[in-house]
């Protein structure tokens, strides 16, 4: 008689590889192309995932565009998407978290719940098979995607630009089968980060004053986060005007542009608080932002902390800044250990706790995410879905 590893290699044969569509990126900076691809049957403690909706994240652009940019290049061609919500297709041997027809939303971040760091109360991060994620591979070393016969490497183990995908069971969980995947997609990178940065991350007490620079999804996800942490003062910072509404809608009760000063907005924001904020958070990805953000905290107490990804420039930091008794802090996915509080970000949406239709101007196909792209850097855009 075939145990249970053995029977499920035996329904894996009976797999097939699926063809479908990606969005490629053959070169770094040029425009992503749309591509039939093939995507391989998963393997052990995978899952093959079919794609319903993906948010089109800044983090997608800046990988693309800044891959020249580093000091070492990296993998191409690869399949870009990283905000997902789909179906399970299929399972293979060993998978026991998720069945085929559940819904899903797979998880840059994963959590094993077996290093030390998944054992910790400290921190959110997983050190599983890290290496080979950011590498834009699988566990094994190798890609579930190809095109043209050339392997494509998976973003992040992800690459939800594609129709179908294949990732690790410890990078997806499973959600309520309500759920409306064009919605609750963007809590798989995006509003999670940003709503978990100050409730998780700074901590922010109530009745503090709080500073977000950037008001893209990640930023307005923090002003709510702010908000819901009790903070009584939430100053919203960001250059575009249009964002003003939409900030207060979301619990800022003032906007600053810098442009509107002649001085640094860092002193603007120092002058406005008496001394400065308690918390700053920033949510732009930019090295100078970083260093206004952290500049614009109170001495003694204030805390920043680095929410935006970048990897393009190093961010210089006076000794006084930090011996002054700030705290500086990076958040990586808003702290939230990744499979256990997904699901849960999922139910707060549903109850109507977290707002997320608000943040999605736009709503697109997988044939048009460069223009996707196009509205983001114009910014007319907050959050754009792609809908397979």
């Amino acid at each position: 008689m075939l145990n249970r590893c053995e029977l499920g290699a035996v329904k894996l044969t009976f797999l097939q590889v699926i063809r479908c569509k990606a969005a490629v990126a053959w070169v770094a900076g040029k425009p992503l192309s749309i591509e039939e691809v093939e995507v391989a049957p998963p393997k052990a403690h995978e899952i093959r995932i079919k794609i319903v909706a993906t948010g089109v994240c800044h983090t997608d652009l800046a990988y693309l565009c800044e891959t020249s940019k580093k000091k070492k290049p990296r993998a191409l061609p690869l399949v870009l998407g990283h905000e997902g919500a789909g179906v399970v297709e299929s399972v293979g041997p060993g998978v026991t978290k998720v069945s085929p027809g559940d819904k899903v939303i797979p998880l840059f971040l994963p959590q094993c719940g077996e290093c030390e760091c998944c054992r910790s109360p400290k921190t959110n991060l997983c050190t599983k098979n890290w290496e080979n994620l950011e590498l834009g591979v699988l566990a094994d070393g190798t890609s579930r995607i190809s095109c043209r016969g050339q392997q494509m490497y998976q973003f992040m183990g992800m690459s939800t630009f594609s129709e179908y995908t294949v990732v690790g069971d410890d990078n997806v969980t499973k959600i309520c089968a309500e759920a409306p995947l064009d919605r609750v997609c963007l809590l798989g990178c995006g509003v999670a980060t940003g709503y978990g940065a100050p409730l998780n991350t700074g901590k922010v007490e109530p009745g503090s004053t709080c500073a977000v620079f950037g008001l893209g999804a990640v930023g307005l996800a923090t002003v709510f986060g702010c908000k819901t942490a009790g903070a009584k003062r939430i100053i919203a910072v960001d250059i575009n005007q249009d964002k003003s509404e939409i900030a207060k809608s979301s619990g800022a009760t003032e906007y600053v542009n810098p442009i509107d000063y002649s001085k640094p907005i860092q002193e603007v924001l120092v002058e406005l608080t008496g001394g400065g904020v308690d918390y700053s958070f920033e949510c732009v990805g930019n090295v100078d932002v970083m260093r206004a953000a952290l500049e614009s905290c109170r001495p003694a107490f204030g805390t920043c902390v680095i929410v935006g990804w970048t990897d393009k420039a190093d961010m210089s930091v006076s000794p006084d800044d930090i011996l002054m008794g700030r705290t500086l802090k990076g958040t990586y996915f808003g702290g939230w250990k990744s499979v256990e509080s997904v699901p849960r970000l999922v139910e707060k949406y549903m109850s109507g706790k977290l707002p997320i239709d608000q943040l999605i101007t736009h709503t697109l196909t997988l044939e048009q995410v460069n223009e996707a792209f196009q509205l983001m850097t114009s910014g007319q855009s907050i959050r754009t879905v792609i809908r397979m």
